[in-house]
Order: structure tokens, then C-alpha cells, then sequence
């Protein structure tokens, strides 16, 4: 055990309270990230240059965007949480699968939501399904940041027990002094992601129909995948054999799905005259 650990900052889940309403800090993660990227998501469809011969999204368009993105990603969050990671226990308290402000959000499930809405959208639209995945892509890091914050303050998913100097004392988990391993998933899969994926769009990534859509896969699962080393997954329905979590496991499809758009818009741009 370090000779001394970091207190864990007390904050108050409840942001304000009004009577029985209150404003959670994990809902207006969620509030943040929507309204931030979608605010920077038509400023990236209105940057012709950046998107070079290609259709880009129009404001209407980004508008509804914005409603099927809030949909899309919090009942597949919430059913992907049910489904992926404890069904057994849904199924006894059905009740519960609604009670979102209890937590249980998982990511996968709102990524599986998100990209059916924008699916639904862009047939709707009469345009590309790409091209709203490829701003997606730039965005969406910005709500993983703001999500896995609402991790930290809330004080649940911790990291495992470890004896660096930054460790913490998570009073939900135990008395034990753990990775704060919700920072380390917002520096990785918000922070980083989002200055990898925005560098690659300014460099010409938009040109290319599904690039950054790719990279936002295959680096979403690389950053999952390491920031899993550290968190503490839960011995009933997140870990399994060989020292896999449920977190590294669902995130293989997502890095060969990535895999696949970015070798198929490379040569796709290959092959336009």
C-alpha cells in the first residue's frame, strides 16, 4: 500500500435539486456531450473544404441529428447495459430497466444505438449513412469525455487495487487504494481520440467516405482495451477467461468493422478519377 493516497473528491452525485426533481451530474454528461457535438458537428458540415467533392450533411439535416442521436444512444445504452452485463438481474427487477438515473450505461449499446438512428436518419434524409458516421466520429469523443467524468464523480466503475502514487480510495468499492482508472478512459477515449480523429479530419480525412468512422473504431477499441488493464471488472458479469472483460470482448467487432471501412475508403478514393 503507497504511504499516502489521493482522497477521493466527495461530490455530490445531485447537481441541483428541485423538491423530487433533481439535476444529475451523469445526465448532464450526457446533455453536454449531445449539445457540444452536434454544435461542433455543423460547424464540421458547413467547412465545404474540409469535405472536398463529397455530400455533405445539410443543417436541417444536423438538426434532427441531434434528436435521434439523444434516442439512439440512450436506449442503446440502457438495453445494451441490460443485455451485455447483468440480464439475470433486469429480468428479477424489470422495473429497474428504466431507472437509468441509478447508472448503467454501456457503451457499446449506445454506439449499436447511435448507428442505427443515424441509419434511419440518413434513409430518411435520402443521403449517405457515411457521411453522418464520419462526423460522428469526430464528435463523439467529446461525450465519452463528459461520460466517463460522470464515472468519476458518481464513484462507481473504479480501477483495480494498485499501490501509484495517485491511486484512490473509492468509498463504494472498499477500503483498498485503486486506479482511478475512469480518468484514465476519459484521457484516452475522449481526449486523445478526439485530437487523433480531429487531426485526421483536418488533414483531409472527410475526403475519404468512412475513414474516420474507421479510425474512431479501431482506436475506440485500442483505448477500451488498455484502459480494461486498469479498471476493476465486476467478477460476475464483466469478467472472463484469460483475463478478458466484457469491455475488450465487445469491442473486437467494433476494430474489424473499423478495420474494413478504412481499407475500403482508401480504395474507394483509389479508384475515383
Amino acid at each position: 500500500m503507497p504511504l499516502f493516497v489521493l482522497p477521493f473528491p466527495q461530490i455530490d452525485p445531485v447537481l441541483v435539486q428541485f423538491g423530487p426533481f433533481a439535476i444529475r451530474w451523469y445526465a448532464l454528461s450526457y446533455i453536454a456531450g449531445l449539445v457540444l457535438g452536434w454544435q461542433i458537428a455543423v460547424r464540421i458540415a458547413e467547412a465545404a473544404a474540409l469535405w472536398g467533392t463529397r455530400a455533405r450533411p445539410d443543417r436541417g439535416t444536423l438538426d434532427d441529428l441531434l434528436v435521434y442521436w439523444a434516442f439512439g444512444i440512450v436506449l442503446g445504452g440502457r438495453l445494451g447495459n441490460v443485455i451485455f452485463y447483468d440480464l439475470d438481474y433486469y429480468l428479477s427487477y424489470p422495473s429497474e430497466i428504466l431507472a437509468i438515473w441509478h447508472g448503467g450505461m454501456s457503451f457499446h449499446g449506445g454506439f449499436i444505438g447511435a448507428v442505427i438512428a443515424m441509419m434511419l436518419l440518413a434513409k430518411a434524409r435520402k443521403i449517405s449513412s457515411l457521411a453522418l458516421f464520419d462526423v460522428a466520429a469526430i464528435v463523439a469523443p467529446i461525450g465519452l469525455f463528459f461520460g466517463r467524468i460522470a464515472n468519476f464523480i458518481n464513484g462507481e466503475l473504479w480501477g483495480r487495487p494498485s499501490d501509484v502514487a495517485w491511486a484512490m480510495v473509492f468509498p463504494r468499492a472498499d477500503s483498498l487504494p485503486r486506479h482511478p482508472s475512469q480518468l484514465y478512459e476519459a484521457g484516452l477515449e475522449g481526449l486523445l481520440l478526439l485530437l487523433v480523429i480531429g487531426f485526421a479530419a483536418r488533414k483531409g480525412g472527410l475526403k475519404y467516405a468512412g475513414f474516420l468512422s474507421g479510425l474512431f473504431g479501431v482506436l475506440y477499441a485500442l483505448a477500451r482495451s488498455v484502459a480494461e488493464l486498469f479498471r476493476d471488472p465486476d467478477p460476475i458479469t464483466e469478467a472472463l477467461p484469460g483475463g478478458l472483460t466484457m469491455g475488450m470482448v465487445l469491442s473486437v467487432p467494433m476494430a474489424l468493422v473499423g478495420l474494413w471501412l478504412i481499407m475500403r475508403s482508401l480504395r474507394t478514393k483509389a479508384h475515383t478519377p
